[in-house]
């Protein structure tokens, strides 16, 4: 679909709902979510996503690795190599 197509579909599916001022406080709220810009530092692209990989991966064939400890609990594991 194109983005005019997308955009008039869009239109056509919110029409029933501008007959009713609490069905549109509702998609206004939810519109206003979804436009929200959110800082996530988990995200990155994908370019950006291999090139870690590929760093791991060197890191791992030098062997510079960490290996947790026998009943060495995540916290305490992620607090050493941190």
């Amino acid at each position: 679909m194109t983005a005019i197509q997308l955009r008039a579909e869009l239109f056509r599916e919110m029409s029933p709902l501008l007959d009713s001022e609490a069905a549109m406080e509702k998609l206004l709220k939810y519109v206003r979510k979804l436009a929200a810009k959110k800082n996530d530092p988990t995200l990155m692209t994908k370019e950006e996503f291999f090139a870690n990989v590929d760093e791991a991966l060197e890191q791992a064939q030098k062997g510079q690795v960490h290996r947790m400890e026998p009943d060495e609990s995540l916290d305490d594991f992620l607090k050493r190599v941190g």
